[in-house]
Order: C-alpha cells, then structure tokens, then sequence
C-alpha cells in the first residue's frame, strides 16, 4: 500500500523512473505476500481464523483488500492498458465482500471482547481506507478499461464512497473517546495511529476522482455539490489531524524517549503521508484550488524519504534476523 501510493504520487509529480521502479516492485511483493498468506493459512488454520476474529489483529486483514486495489490503481495509470488491473478490482471487491462480513460479525459474535481501551486502535480504520480503495480503483476504471461499465462502476464508487463516510463517522468516535478519556502509554500510540489522516486522505481522492468524472456522469452530477462539499471535509478533517499526530509522535519518541527500531507498522505512516500528497494534488485539479497544489511535492517527498528510511530499516532487520 505505502509502495504503491508513493508510485501514483511519483507519476503525478512528474517522475516516472520512480513511479515505475515502484510499480515494479510491488508487482513482486504482492504475489509473495499473497503465496506467504496462503501458505500461512494451509499450515495453521487455526491461527488465522483465531487472528481474523481478534480485535486487535483481525482488521489487519483489510489491507488484502487495500493492497489488491492500490496495485491495480497503479496499473491502470501508469499501464492503462493492461486488464490486469480489473483483475485485482474482482479480487479486492470479492475480498471487500467477504472479510468486511466475516470480521464484523466475528467481533460482534464473540463472547469474551477486550474492553475499548485494549481493543480499538488506528488499524480499525483500514475497513475505511481498504472501502475507499474500492472505490478509486472502481473510478479509474469507469474512465478508461471498462468505459463500457461506467454508470455501473460509477455508481459503485459512489455507493463505496459513501459507506466508507459513514465508517469513519462510527470508528473515529471510539478512537477519539479513546485517545481523551483512557490514560494513554508511549507503547500504546502505535504508528497505525496515523491512519487516522490516511483514511480521510484516501476518502479525499475517491470523491476528488467522482468530481473529476462528474461532467460525463448523469448521476454524479446531480450529486456534484453535495460530493464537492463532502471531498473538502474530508480533506480538511484529514489536515486537522496532521498537527495532533505530529505532537502524539514528539511526545512519544521525544519526552517520553520510546526506542526507535524497526517495526512493520512504521509502513502505517508512510501511507497516509503518500495518500494524503496525492488527494491534495487531485482535489486541487478537480476544484480549481490551484494554491493547494503547493503543499502536494512537499508532502510527496516527505513521504518518499518517510518510504526510503523504512525500506531501509526493513532490509537491516531481515538482515539482523538471518545472521
């Protein structure tokens, strides 16, 4: 997901050698996750379905759905005309289908439940972000592979769009009653906390791109005011953020002196900074904001440098590990 935003946040600043250096590169990690995520379920079932059905790990498994789909965008714009990437649209929405149903009624059907303190997190909202991938990627389809399918396409972005709204509104509750009311550690403001800002972000670009397709759709159009207004919420919800998130990270790292070492979920923040550099970019384009656009290249390379020290620190600690 990091790799593959900060590849459309290249090609939209104008640098294809590493838009396609990255698009290369997840084309290799995604089928090697997908082969490790099988293997790992053929060896312990038990496991999985017992992490699937935990609230702390189980939505986890909503970047399948994010993944699939952020790859899949990344073929359609910057190889549109490769089918591959419907491919993975059946795959993340088919995954959309099946873990949103399977997740929630696990958790709601579960007998012993941690308490909200213990069981809500950031990775909670990866139900939002991977609700939104589904419907970018259902967006740049309708506009070029499948214009066949556009009213079809268009309106599942919509609808997509708009259940993911609505999970933000009931998860952001929990996580903010959380953060305000319950004592909070260092080790209890995890990196996945920023997704927080990401999945504003993502929500951004989905209704940035139904602006964007709005002119040459009958029914987006009747509704452009209405999503022109929600878009520049979310963006400004998703910007409001940014100063909390920064201030949370100085108090956890700088006065309360957490150890910085590599971790998976430090890819949390690499995210939302690429996600939130790209919406800025197409909200800009769609409502002729043009003085936004300033803030998009910054973003984008922080992002860029936040995607390159974490690569960095993958490679030391796979190597640490097989020494």
């Amino acid at each position: 997901m990091a790799t593959g935003i900060v590849s459309l946040g290249a090609h939209l600043m104008a640098l294809p050698w590493i838009a396609h250096s990255l698009l290369l590169l997840n084309l290799i990690l995604y089928p090697v996750l997908w082969v490790m995520t099988l293997i790992r379920l053929a060896k312990f079932p038990t496991r999985m379905v017992g992490d699937l059905t935990d609230h702390a790990r189980g939505p986890g498994f909503f970047t399948l759905i994010a993944g699939s789909n952020i790859v899949g965008a990344q073929l359609v714009v910057l190889l549109p005309e490769s089918g591959v990437g419907v491919v993975l649209w059946w795959i993340g929405s088919l995954c959309w289908m099946g873990l949103t149903y399977a997740i929630f009624s696990a958790l709601t059907l579960k007998i012993q439940k941690p308490t909200l303190e213990k069981g809500i997190s950031g990775t909670w909202l990866l139900s939002i972000v991977s609700t939104q991938s589904v419907a970018v990627l259902s967006s740049l389809l309708a506009a070029g592979t499948l214009p066949h399918w556009k009213l079809e396409l268009n309106f599942l972005a919509l609808a997509m769009w708009l259940v993911g709204g609505m999970l933000y509104i009931w998860m952001i509750s929990l996580i903010f009653y959380r953060y305000t009311f319950f004592r909070l550690e260092p080790e209890d403001l995890v990196p996945s906390y920023w997704i927080n800002m990401g999945a504003m972000a993502i929500s951004t670009l989905a209704g940035s791109l139904l602006v964007t397709s709005a002119p040459e759709a009958p029914l987006l159009n009747a509704l452009a005011p209405f999503i022109k207004g929600m878009t520049i919420l979310y963006w400004v919800t998703g910007t409001w953020w940014i100063p909390i998130l920064l201030i949370l990270t100085l108090w956890r790292y700088g006065y309360r002196r957490y150890p910085i070492r590599y971790n998976s979920l430090y890819w949390a923040i690499v995210f939302p900074l690429g996600m939130y550099a790209v919406c800025t970019h197409m909200l800009s384009e769609a409502l002729s904001i043009g003085f936004l656009d300033r803030i998009s290249p910054v973003l984008f390379y922080l992002s860029l440098a936040a995607w390159v020290i974490t690569f960095f620190g993958l490679i030391r600690h796979i190597y640490l590990q097989c020494r």
